[in-house]
């Protein structure tokens, strides 16, 4: 299978996201700066990354699940989409559930990003959509016999 190429700059002394097995979908992300974020609130952390994707492609920042179990810690707007001619610095908004602050170093893996194809689409306005059998049942409709 052909990968997708991704150019990536990184500030001095920031190493390239890795996979962590040749099974994982997301690269690691790693502060890189120092941060606290209090229990109970959000911060943002930056990378020190900026990207160059092609288009047609997007990048998720996503949570790490070590985080989420052991600390509460997690990506607040899960997930944070990268769009393709986004070439800013790779920030990842963290928010703590926990009951303790969290403390995060330079180095410190906190969060994954993931690639993946975007499909844009050409609306169509239209008066009338087709009926189905769920229809406009909404919220919980599906699990009902």
């Amino acid at each position: 299978m052909p990968k997708m190429k991704v150019k990536i700059k990184a500030d001095a002394g920031i190493s390239l996201p890795g996979y962590a097995t040749p099974g994982s979908s997301g690269l690691d992300l790693r502060a890189a700066e120092a941060a606290v974020i209090p229990a109970g609130d959000r911060g943002c952390v930056g990378t020190g990354l900026f990207l160059e994707m092609p288009l047609g492609c997007e990048a998720q920042v996503r949570p790490r699940s070590g985080l989420a179990l052991k600390h509460g810690v997690t990506v607040l707007n899960t997930p944070g989409t990268i769009d393709s001619d986004y070439r800013g610095e790779i920030k990842v908004i963290l928010i703590n559930h926990g009951r303790e602050d969290f403390k995060i170093e330079p180095g410190d893996r906190i969060a994954q990003i993931v690639f993946a194809e975007v499909t844009q689409v050409d609306l169509e306005r239209s008066e009338e959509l087709d009926e189905t059998e769920r229809s406009s049942g909404g919220f919980g409709s599906t699990g009902r016999k």
